[in-house]
């Protein structure tokens, strides 16, 4: 996703991480969470 890409300004690499972070906690769905997303996972803990 980030290998080989040029930024022009630290602002565009800060959003660019920033949005990567909030794919791999939101959307990613792990087999090993039961197909769940980590935040899915956590928020079903935290309510246990």
């Amino acid at each position: 996703m980030y290998y080989g890409r040029r930024f022009t300004s630290k602002c565009e690499l800060m959003r660019s991480i920033e949005a990567y972070i909030y794919y791999y906690n939101h959307k990613r769905v792990q087999r090993n969470l039961g197909i769940l997303t980590p935040i899915e996972k956590h928020t079903l803990y935290l309510a246990a």
